[in-house]
C-alpha cells in the first residue's frame, strides 16, 4: 500500500513548467504559498501508474517580474498571468509503490519526469516521518538510528540507515562550538543499544570521560604515573610498547631521513630488529611463525639488544693490511640513531612506548590487549564493554599522529587476519581528525605513516567489516583521499570558506546548493546527506543521554560569579609530572 495517499484538494499547486531535473509549480492558493518553505520536500505526480516523484523546494516567487518570467521559459503568456506565485522544484528521485515484493521502494534515479498540470503536494507530518522511514530503509521492530528531528517539521524523526552509515564510511564537520562532540554523543548513544555493539572512538582532549554505562568501556594510554605504579590492561590503562611498530613507523621514529647515513642505517636498523624478534622464539614451539616471520610480525624483543648491535657496529674494528686495525664499514655511521634511539627510550613522556610493564613483553598480552579492544559487547567480559573510549589526552603531540595509526593498524590488521565467519564489524570514530590524518603536502615522515594507514582502511576497510568515522572541525586540513572515502555527510554549521568548500565537493552536483546552508546553520542542527539518507536532511541533533565534556563555557556569566575559581596548585603539579591522574 502507497505511503502517499493524497487527494486533489491537498494539491499545492500544479506544474506549468518541466525541465530536465527541475520544475515550475503554480500555486494559486496565497495561504498555501505561505506555509511552503525553501528546502521542504514536495512530492509530484508522475506520468506512470504507481510512482511519485519527490523533489526540493529550491526558490519560491511571488508576483514575478517579467526578467523571472523570462527565466522560467513558461513560452505560453496566457497562462502564466503576472498574479502567478511560482515554486521552483529540482526532482531528486522516485518513490515506487512496488517493486517486485517489495513496497514503497525510493530511488534516486527519474524514469519521467512530471506532466503539465500535474499536481504537486507538501510532504510533512506522519508522511514525511512514514517517506523517511522508506529512505533509510527502517523495517527492524529494534533500536533504530536517529539523530534528531527534522528541522522543518518538528514531529517528523529524521532516521538513518545504521548499515550504509558505516559501510560507506562517514564525516562529522562543524566549527568549533557548533555540536560537533554533541551529535557523535547522540550516535554512541543509538549505538550503545545494540547488544553485539562494537566500536572504538579515539579522544583526543578526553572531553567523552562522562559518557559512562555498561556499554562503555574507557581506556587511557599510559601517563609516567602510571608506569612508576604499574598499572596495566585491567586498569583501564593502555600501553603501546614499541615492538608493535612496523617497519615504516620503526624507520619514522628512529631514523632521520636527512642524514646522509639514512639508508645504512635503516637497513642495519631492520637487521637488527629481525634479529632481535628471531631470537625470543623459540624454534619448536614457535615454528610456524618464524617460517613466516616479517619484520611486521608482532613479536616482542628487547630495545637494549637492538642498542647493544648498533653500538658494536658504531664502534667495530676490522683487520686490515699489514696486520692493523681499520674502522668497520658502519664505524661512527650509526652514532646519530643510537643518539636518536637512547633519547627516545629514556624520554618520560614516551614511557607507555618504551618502557612498558612485564605483563606487555609476554606473547599473550597482545591477545588480551587486541580483545580488550576490537571485540564486540557480547564477547566482552561480562557483556560489557563494546564501545571502547581510548584517551591519549598525556601522548605527547609530536607522536600522537604515530600512535593512533597505531591502534587503527592494529585494529585493521586483526580484521584482515580474521576468517570471514568469524569477523564481526567495528567502527573506528576518529575524534579531531585534523591532527592525526592531515593532508599529505602538509605531513612530515612521521604524519605520512599514519595517513597511508588511514588511507587504506579508508579504501579497503569496508570489505574487512571496518567503518570509518572522521570527526574534525577543520575538513580542509584533513586528508583529501580519506574524506573522498566516506559517503556519508553530517555537516555542522561552517563559518570558514575553505571548509565548506571541501564539504560542497563532498556533495553531489544536483545538491550543491544546500552547501549554502553550512553558515547559517543554528548551533546544534546539522545538514546530513549521503548513503545512509537518501535524501539530504536538515536535523535538528536530539540531546544525548550523556553528554560530553565540551560545553562551551560562558565567560561573561563566569566572571560575573561572586565566589572565585582557582586550582593553581594542582595544575602546576600535574604539569610537573605530566599526568592529571
Amino acid at each position: 500500500m502507497s505511503i502517499f495517499n493524497f487527494s486533489d484538494t491537498e494539491s499545492l499547486g500544479s506544474v506549468i513548467s518541466v525541465d530536465t531535473a527541475a520544475v515550475t509549480i503554480r500555486v494559486d492558493d496565497l495561504d498555501r504559498l505561505k506555509r511552503l518553505q525553501v528546502n521542504r520536500l514536495v512530492v509530484l505526480q508522475s506520468s506512470k501508474p504507481g510512482q511519485h516523484l519527490i523533489g526540493i523546494v529550491v526558490k519560491i516567487t511571488r508576483k514575478p517580474d517579467t526578467r523571472e518570467l523570462e527565466e522560467v521559459e513558461l513560452g505560453d503568456e496566457d497562462l502564466v498571468p503576472n498574479e502567478n506565485n511560482l515554486v521552483k522544484v529540482t526532482l531528486i528521485g522516485t518513490l515506487l509503490d512496488r517493486v517486485g515484493t517489495d513496497q514503497n521502494v525510493f530511488r534516486r534515479t527519474l524514469e519521467t519526469v512530471p506532466e503539465i498540470d500535474a499536481n504537486c503536494f507538501s510532504l510533512d507530518g506522519e508522511r514525511l516521518t512514514k517517506f523517511m522511514q522508506v529512505i533509510s530503509d527502517v523495517k527492524t521492530d529494534g533500536p533504530k538510528l536517529s539523530l534528531g528531528h527534522f528541522t522543518l517539521d518538528d514531529e517528523a524523526i529524521a532516521y538513518l540507515n545504521g548499515n550504509k552509515l558505516f559501510q560507506r564510511h562517514a564525516v562529522i564537520v562543524g566549527s568549533t562550538g557548533s555540536g560537533k562532540s554533541w551529535t557523535t554523543a547522540r550516535l554512541l548513544d543509538q549505538i550503545s543499544e545494540l547488544p553485539q555493539a562494537n566500536a572504538v572512538l579515539f579522544d583526543i582532549h578526553g572531553e567523552y570521560r562522562p559518557l559512562k554505562s555498561a556499554a562503555f568501556r574507557h581506556l587511557r594510554i599510559a601517563g609516567p604515573s602510571d608506569i612508576e605504579h604499574n598499572r596495566g590492561l585491567a586498569d583501564g590503562v593502555l600501553h603501546l610498547p614499541y615492538w608493535l611498530l612496523g617497519y615504516e613507523a620503526l624507520l619514522s621514529l628512529f631514523v632521520d631521513r636527512s642524514d646522509q647515513n639514512a639508508p645504512n642505517q635503516s637497513m642495519i636498523m631492520t637487521r637488527a630488529v629481525v634479529d632481535a624478534k628471531k631470537s625470543t622464539l623459540d624454534p619448536v614451539e614457535h615454528k610456524e611463525i618464524l617460517e613466516n616471520f616479517t619484520i611486521d610480525s608482532p613479536v616482542p624483543f628487547d630495545i637494549n639488544t637492538v642498542l647493544d648491535k648498533l653500538k658494536k657496529l658504531d664502534e667495530e674494528m676490522v683487520p686490515g693490511t699489514g696486520n692493523r686495525e681499520k674502522q668497520g664499514p658502519y664505524h661512527g655511521k650509526l652514532s646519530r640513531l643510537i643518539g636518536r634511539l637512547e633519547a627516545k627510550k629514556h624520554d618520560r613522556r614516551l614511557a607507555f612506548l618504551f618502557q612498558p610493564p612485564p605483563e606487555c613483553m609476554d606473547m599473550a598480552w597482545l591477545e588480551r590487549m587486541v580483545h580488550a579492544i576490537s571485540a564486540g559487547r557480547g564477547a566482552q567480559d561480562n557483556h560489557e564493554g563494546g564501545i571502547k573510549i581510548i584517551d591519549f589526552s598525556e601522548v605527547p603531540s609530536d607522536v600522537l599522529p604515530l600512535m593512533v595509526s597505531l591502534l587503527a593498524q592494529i585494529l585493521f590488521s586483526t580484521s584482515l587476519w580474521t576468517k570471514s565467519d568469524k569477523r564481526h564489524p567495528i567502527a573506528i570514530m576518529c575524534d579531531e581528525a585534523h591532527l592525526y590524518i592531515p593532508e599529505r603536502m602538509q605531513a612530515d615522515s612521521s604524519d605520512a605513516v599514519a595517513v597511508e594507514i588511514f588511507e587504506r582502511i579508508a579504501k579497503e576497510g569496508r570489505k574487512y567489516g571496518i567503518g570509518l568515522v572522521v570527526i574534525s572541525q577543520r575538513p580542509s586540513e584533513v586528508n583529501r583521499t580519506v574524506l573522498s572515502q566516506c559517503n556519508n555527510v553530517v555537516a555542522m554549521r561552517l563559518t570558514n570558506s575553505d571548509d565548506q568548500s571541501v564539504i560542497k565537493r563532498l556533495l553531489p552536483d544536483s545538491l550543491g546548493s544546500f552547501g549554502d546552508l553550512l553558515p547559517v546553520l543554528d548551533i546544534g542542527e546539522a545538514l546530513v546527506v549521503g548513503d545512509a539518507s537518501l535524501l539530504p536532511t536538515r536535523i535538528r541533533i536530539a540531546e544525548p543521554k550523556m553528554k560530553p565534556d565540551s560545553q562551551t563555557v560562558a565567560f561573561w556569566d563566569r566572571w560575573n560569579e561572586d565566589t572565585p575559581i582557582s586550582d593553581t596548585q594542582i595544575s602546576i603539579s600535574s604539569w610537573r609530572k605530566q599526568s592529571s591522574s
